[in-house]
């Protein structure tokens, strides 16, 4: 028999025992890792994809504004536009205003084949395209201004008759209806390829009634969605993550690694399909989603499936359907391969099991360490993700490490700052307020804080004046100070967020009684009168109209207390218009 020495029996269990240690550690490690990893990857797809859906709707609503100034709702026409034109031509002007990209063009034409449309080239120039008659050839105006002369340009070649345009016949398919709400009536034409700019164009269409109270013509307004294939492209996720939106039948949208159109083999110009768009990522992707999209999306929140690709990569997905009741119906997606969370992680377990094994006596005492330090700062950076997900907006991640989750720990950081931040002004932005609302409402409804709220919504006064005569950069520049003096005004606890363009609000916790109210209301009047502090091309002093909005007297939800904000603030505003003209 053998004979072992002591030393050989202490040192290979010891050994083995060592190895275990290092592999457990390692495991436990990776598998927290992992789990955290997923958590982070989870929320981070499914913000990115409420992102789209934010951008989406923006770029959407511009339209429905813009019909809404060109024929509001209930409004009757004449059978002939002649006896009407500087009325329409007046309310296309301001119709076109409103959102220059993407809805610049709005036109109209009737049963009888009469057309007028107003084609803005910039804020102080646009088109006139007029025709009376189906036999006539339209005719082409310059204007100037909303009052301007109309200088004839030209008489078009071609005879265009509204009636046979699929944005006349999409918009009369309900015209059998007697009902004078143009409200429910919108709709959208097929996405397609405008032939001028060679990008990517949807109409929005309504029908309009006659004094009859019959259908008489249809107006309509075009969308680009080049700058929605701009936003999708430059979004910033990770090394090798892909956002793309497609239609129900796979006709890419927008796209942050291919073209939504492309030449065919006619030198032509074409839509792209998601599984043609020459992408493999994208193209497996879309292939994962054809099922799911033919059991029809419903849910319009995010929802989440992961996949191993042709190169054996795992692929964690999110998509949400946006749907705005007028027929469009476009499905968001992100995607991210799993390396590009977990490579610095593998890396970490690998050296965590090396080191267990050549640290001999030291590896119990040292592995039982790093094994506490890792799923301290693991717990941590996965507490801070379900705080944001809960809508704990400002929460720090104290963890200062140089590692692989240090670095995570910091690009976490990173990533939270910029989906709750405002990039011009530094503060939060519209949905890090929401979220707080949301999470004071529920505190509130659960009797963990039942003290009453308040908020304020504000919104800059003559700020279009500021940017039509001194130019958008004077304009960010007095966003930034008006942010600075709204951030300045408020309490430390209370919550400014800047809401949508020149629009911002405060949440001003425990308001006991109104008197402490107006003490705060007068304050942040006060401070947001003041004049600018330096400019050389604008130094007027400007202040904002506020409305004011408590909870839970004037209402119980979000939506119901913007409601009563925003009706406040434009009753304030009129006051002040009031004062002003009367000095």
């Amino acid at each position: 028999m053998t004979k072992l020495s002591l030393r050989s029996v202490l040192i290979f269990p010891y050994v083995v025992l060592v190895v275990c240690l290092a592999l457990a550690i390692g495991s436990l490690s990776y598998s927290a890792g992992y789990h955290a990893v997923q958590t982070v990857s989870k929320h981070l797809l499914e913000e990115t994809v409420s992102r789209i859906s934010q951008a989406i709707d923006r770029h959407v609503v511009g339209s429905v504004a813009t019909l809404e100034v060109a024929f509001p709702d209930g409004m009757l026409m004449d059978a002939d536009i002649k006896s009407n034109l500087n009325n329409i031509r007046d309310r296309f002007w301001s119709a076109s205003s409103l959102h220059l990209d993407p809805n610049n063009y709005v036109y109209y034409g009737n049963k009888a084949g009469q057309a007028i449309g107003l084609y803005r080239y910039s804020i102080k120039k646009g088109e006139l395209r007029v025709k009376y008659t189906p036999e006539e050839h339209r005719k082409f105006y310059e204007i100037n201004g909303i009052n301007s002369t109309p200088t004839l340009l030209s008489i078009e070649e071609k005879n265009f008759d509204p009636r046979i345009r699929p944005w006349f016949h999409v918009g009369s398919r309900n015209s059998n209806s007697n009902s004078n709400s143009n409200s429910n009536n919108d709709t959208w034409t097929s996405v397609y390829i405008d032939f001028r700019t060679h990008d990517l164009i949807a109409t929005r269409a309504r029908q309009v009634i006659g004094r009859d109270g019959t259908f008489e013509g249809v107006v309509a307004t075009d969308m680009s969605l080049k700058s929605l294939n701009d936003f999708v492209s430059n979004l910033n996720i990770s090394e090798n993550a892909i956002a793309f939106i497609i239609e129900t039948d796979g006709q890419l949208i927008a796209s942050s690694v291919s073209s939504n159109i492309k030449h065919n083999k006619d030198g032509i110009k074409i839509r792209v399909k998601a599984d043609q768009s020459g992408n493999a990522l994208l193209s497996d992707i879309y292939s994962q989603m054809v099922p799911l999209i033919s059991e029809k999306v419903t849910n319009d929140k995010p929802e989440t499936f992961s996949f191993t690709d042709d190169l054996q990569r795992e692929i964690y997905v999110a998509y949400n359907k946006f749907e705005d009741g007028a027929g469009l119906e476009w499905i968001n997606v992100v995607a991210i391969p799993s390396s590009d969370f977990m490579g610095d992680i593998k890396n970490n377990n690998f050296q965590t099991i090396l080191l267990g094994i050549l640290a001999t006596g030291l590896a119990g005492i040292i592995g039982f360490i790093i094994l506490q330090w890792v799923t301290k700062d693991l717990k941590v950076l996965s507490d801070a993700v379900n705080n944001v997900n809960s809508g704990y907006i400002e929460e720090p991640i104290n963890i200062q490490r140089n590692d692989e989750i240090g670095d995570l720990a910091k690009n976490f950081s990173a990533m939270q700052r910029r989906l709750h931040t405002d990039y011009l002004t530094g503060l939060p932005n519209r949905y890090a307020f929401e979220q707080h609302l949301k999470t004071k409402i529920e505190q509130y409804n659960s009797g963990e804080n039942t003290n009453p709220f308040s908020i304020f919504f504000i919104d800059l006064n003559d700020f279009k004046k500021i940017n039509d005569v001194y130019g958008h950069d004077v304009g960010d520049q007095v966003l930034i100070q008006f942010a600075d003096r709204v951030r300045s005004a408020i309490d430390h606890g209370d919550l400014a967020a800047r809401f949508a363009g020149d629009e911002f609000v405060i949440v001003i916790n425990d308001v006991n009684n109104k008197g402490d109210l107006e003490t705060v209301l007068s304050r942040v009047k006060q401070t947001l009168s003041e004049p600018l502090n330096s400019s050389d091309t604008f130094t007027d002093s400007f202040g904002g109209a506020i409305g004011v909005a408590n909870y839970p007297e004037d209402g119980k939800t979000i939506d119901q207390l913007l409601v009563v904000a925003d009706n406040n603030m434009y009753a304030n505003k009129a006051e002040i218009k009031k004062i002003i003209k009367h000095l």
